[in-house]
């Protein structure tokens, strides 16, 4: 038996906007230069566990007064091979993580309204190793508010701008890339500093009106000064928010670190074979993590003639400060043969490559297409991808080479790149902005007919491959963003900035909507459907959860995240049913973690029937 206190995480001046300052400048220095090399250690000598001796650790999780801590977050993070397993403290504050490799662990426990507890440097042998752990209440009003995620910070800012049409621009613009209200962003700012940082977002695509540029910096600065926000975020239901309950209280989270801590996982897929890919955005190259053996590897993208910032070079457009990327891969598929497909949304080209041979193909978009971005494969094999710059979809079909560009209806789009990246953002605050209505998520119905949305112009839109007529429909929700089919043929889009979840149903044209159950304002990126159960899964992506949705019962599941600023963007599923997805805040230094991840979360086995 084993007891371990709590220790409060913060130390030094008791000033909260001190305290807070000091987060934003020390994290990516203190925790980032650390983990720099532990990180790249792994992806310059890819690491193979095998025949290890495993162990299991257990125990309780209890306050002060001996009362369990029910749905506490209890995270053992090995140091040899950069692994996270998580479990969560049942109705009695008991947890059994399932076997792990023998060898040095860290402990983390939290859950809100409690102290984070940690310990470091835990030995985990053959045998069990059972801990009885204690938690104290937290005290601090600012650490309480701290706690909580992006998605009840964002009503504070939201409750202060003057219309609907400006709340739905700041959610849809404003945390386009990252969560909105993490440690990193809710930092009070002079005007001009706010300007500053308006123009920057400008040059990444998120392009905010005139009048809305105007009033956020006084806004901003209301919404995060310690009153306002310690009014609002330490009433007693966001204090201790409910346990999670059924299934989400009995899954297993495991998070590898993957990758350099600059480095931008926007998108994974599952191979055939089990393995998982994702792609660095910032930094030209695609990994792949075996779960088996913990292996990571890593195969650079050939950026040939591009330059630093793509077509984009020199203007500074779509290209994060410090950011080196050349092509930029963005979204990824495998095809049935095993290979693998990526956009270079920068590179404007679509690259294929063969895990098996190790080579590469890449193709150059035609002329009138601009950022390839995400990408689906069509049951002939052919590849489609938006073309979110330049309102179009692209499709090459391998079979032949051929290249075929669609261009959308509204508005007109066949900007050249240099004065795209000029363009001023347009006053409307419906959001047609310096890259229109920007054509985002694709999939392919079964019917074969290629779907797509427009996140800015509140449309989705279908084309039929053989004779390229297109069809636009108005959605009713603001924000459709990364849609797909399920196996009856209905079409499930998230509504990023309106925080719901729809149905559409192409044979009768009728949208269900249905409203996301986390609190505050939530921003779904992506979701995807898991064809075997037609279950939906969705991004908490202001929240740090995924969320299932049963189309049969219309009931929701919320799974909780354990890495805070978890910015999720894409969700796929193994044979086994295992549900993936990475960490994709983008800048990374965001994210709680030292680095990007790609995270697993295994459910529970249903119990067999007697």
């Amino acid at each position: 038996m084993r007891p371990f206190e709590s220790k409060s995480t913060m130390t030094g001046d008791d000033s909260p906007g001190y305290r807070l300052h000091r987060r934003a400048r020390s994290f990516p220095l203190s925790v980032l230069s650390a983990a720099f090399l532990l990180l790249w250690t792994v992806a310059a000598a890819p690491l193979v566990v095998s025949g290890a001796e495993h162990g299991v650790f257990t125990g309780t999780v209890q306050d002060s007064a001996a009362k369990p801590v029910v749905g506490a977050i209890v995270t053992f993070t090995s140091r040899t091979i950069l692994k996270g397993t998580t479990v969560f403290a049942q109705p009695d504050g008991k947890f059994r993580l399932p076997p792990l490799e023998a060898g040095d662990y860290d402990l983390r426990v939290r859950r809100p309204g409690y102290q984070d507890l940690t310990q470091n440097s835990l030995h985990l042998g053959d045998g069990t190793t059972r801990l009885d752990l204690k938690m104290e209440t937290e005290t601090d009003p600012h650490e309480l508010a701290w706690q909580l995620p992006a998605s009840r910070w964002l009503p504070l800012v939201l409750s202060r701008l003057s219309n609907d049409d400006e709340r739905e621009q700041f959610t849809r613009q404003c945390a386009y890339c990252h969560q909105q209200g993490s440690w990193a962003t809710r930092v009070q700012r002079s005007r001009n500093d706010w300007q500053a940082t308006f123009a920057r977002m400008e040059k990444m695509g998120g392009a905010i009106s005139p009048e809305l540029r105007a009033e956020l910096p006084a806004v901003l600065n209301a919404a995060f000064a310690d009153e306002s926000y310690l009014a609002a975020l330490t009433k007693p239901e966001f204090v201790a928010p409910a346990a999670p309950q059924g299934p989400a209280a009995a899954v297993v989270v495991t998070e590898w670190d993957v990758g350099r801590p600059t480095a931008m996982l926007h998108d994974i897929a599952v191979a055939p074979d089990g393995t998982i890919w994702a792609v660095d955005t910032g930094g030209d190259t695609l990994y792949e993590l075996d779960p088996r053996t913990d292996r990571r590897s890593e195969f650079p993208i050939p950026t040939g003639n591009s330059q630093v910032g793509g077509v984009f070079h020199g203007t500074g457009f779509l290209q994060a400060p410090g950011m080196e990327a050349k092509v930029a891969p963005h979204s990824l598929q495998f095809a049935p043969d095993g290979t693998v497909w990526t956009t270079l949304c920068l590179g404007n080209k679509v690259a294929h490559f063969d895990p098996h041979t190790r080579k590469w193909q890449i193709f150059a978009q035609k002329e009138g297409g601009v950022y390839p971005h995400t990408l689906r494969i069509d049951h002939k094999g052919r590849v489609w991808y938006t073309l979110a710059v330049s309102n179009g979809v692209g499709m090459i079909d391998p079979a032949t080479g051929k290249q075929r560009l669609f261009k959308l209806p509204f508005p007109p789009a066949e900007p050249s790149i240099k004065k795209v990246a000029q363009t001023e953002p347009a006053p409307s605050g419906r959001g047609e902005s310096t890259s229109g209505p920007v054509p985002y998520g694709i999939d392919i119905a079964p019917d074969g007919e290629v779907w797509f949305s427009q996140l800015n112009a509140r449309r989705i839109g279908h084309i039929n491959p053989d004779t390229g007529e297109i069809k636009m429909i108005e959605t009713p929700f603001a924000g459709p963003r990364r849609l797909r089919f399920d196996s009856k043929g209905n079409l499930w889009i998230p509504g990023f900035s309106s925080g719901v979840l729809a149905r559409y149903t192409p044979a009768s044209g009728e949208f269900k909507i249905f409203k996301l159950p986390t609190a505050g304002v939530e921003t779904p990126y992506a979701l995807n459907v898991d064809r075997r159960t037609d279950t939906v899964w969705v991004c908490g992506t202001a929240s740090d959860t995924l969320m299932s949705f049963d189309p049969t019962s219309e009931q929701f599941t919320v799974y909780q995240m354990p890495t805070r600023v978890t910015f999720t963007r894409e969700i796929d599923f193994d044979k086994d049913g295992a549900i993936w997805t990475s960490n994709s805040n983008f800048p990374t230094w965001h994210v709680e973690a030292s680095g990007p991840r790609i995270i697993r979360m295994q459910l529970a086995a249903a119990p067999k029937p007697e």
